[in-house]
């Protein structure tokens, strides 16, 4: 009995009690626990699907006070595309934090919202949730080209004064969209008007001075942070894979790219600081238009996981005020 016990599978990866993977490569996905996140009750949402095959879905959120389409353009609301975060391994749009931060969002910057699901890791690895962020723009860009697209968009959408958010990873799919559709030929009758990469989870061999002084009772330390590393990118992949470094070995040289006006939002207490400013820093240094907004003593993903602070007005005030300069700027 006691051999038989030796040889029984054990969990040797653990994210949170959410997923556990066991030494026999079988993986296991759990409820998350119970959470009750206020929502804010001016919004309405509802939840589609993009992709049938994959099912995959996202969830769409409106300010219920939005028009109903008939004034013409000037009614018409922006849109924003927006990717939750988890280490690509965790989480979903109906995740009870997310949920409500995205319906913050959506009042907010008065604008519809669309939070994206997507493939997660460890059975489904870097580039899967790349390919499926891409699938979800291609989606709404079919939307506006059909006659039968969904009557929120048709109705109420601004094709012309789209945005792509995203949290953590979902940061990472925000950098990736920017590269794959710069210059926004495939996506045509849409238009990307700027990306807000919010603490996106960039890696690296290297250790940053927020990665090394980062404490261990942080909600993102580098204990879980090598974790997620290990689950999302594929087998034998270093902390230096393209997928998740954007300049290490091998990753695109992004010198010729055009990429459009960036946000990045930088939690001052966050293990990903210094990779975030690093990451601004050097696409400035390209002629990027990149810039960033750094929120003193907040921590990692606290756009979601703090929906009701102060700072949390201010990062949504200061996203507003994104959206709209770059619309004044680009005509």
């Amino acid at each position: 009995m006691a051999a038989a016990a030796d040889t029984a599978p054990r969990v040797v990866e653990d994210c949170r009690g959410v997923l556990q993977v066991l030494s026999d490569g079988t993986v296991l996905r759990h409820p998350p626990p119970a959470m009750d996140v206020p929502i804010d009750p001016s919004v309405e949402w509802k939840d589609v699907v993009y992709d049938a095959a994959l099912g995959l879905g996202l969830r769409m959120y409106k300010p219920s006070a939005a028009s109903s389409g008939g004034g013409g353009k000037n009614k018409k609301l922006p849109v924003v595309v927006i990717f939750h975060g988890g280490g690509f391994c965790i989480n979903s749009y109906a995740a009870p934090h997310f949920h409500a931060a995205c319906t913050r969002l959506a009042a907010g910057v008065d604008a519809l919202v669309l939070s994206a699901d997507y493939r997660l890791a460890p059975e489904h690895r870097l580039p899967a949730a790349i390919d499926d962020a891409a699938a979800a723009l291609l989606w709404l860009r079919g939307q506006f080209s059909s006659s039968s697209g969904d009557p929120w968009l048709s109705e109420l959408a601004d094709p012309s004064r789209v945005f792509v958010a995203g949290e953590s990873a979902g940061g990472v799919l925000t950098h990736h969209l920017n590269v794959r559709f710069s210059g926004g030929e495939l996506l045509h009758p849409l238009r990307i008007r700027g990306f807000v990469p919010m603490m996106p989870f960039f890696t690296g061999v290297e250790p940053t001075p927020s990665e090394l002084a980062c404490p261990d009772d942080a909600f993102l330390n580098r204990d879980m942070s090598d974790r997620y590393m290990r689950l999302c990118l594929p087998p034998g992949a270093t902390a230096d894979h393209p997928f998740l470094n954007p300049f290490g070995p091998g990753a695109l040289v992004l010198d010729g790219v055009a990429m459009m006006p960036t946000l990045v939002v930088v939690a001052g207490d966050d293990i990903l600081r210094d990779r975030n400013v690093e990451f601004v820093r050097r696409m400035v240094e390209m002629g990027k238009p990149v810039e960033f907004v750094e929120f003193p003593g907040q921590g990692h993903a606290f756009f979601s996981l703090c929906v009701w602070s102060e700072s949390v007005d201010e990062l949504i005030r200061v996203f507003k005020q994104f959206m709209d300069k770059a619309c004044q700027l680009q005509g």
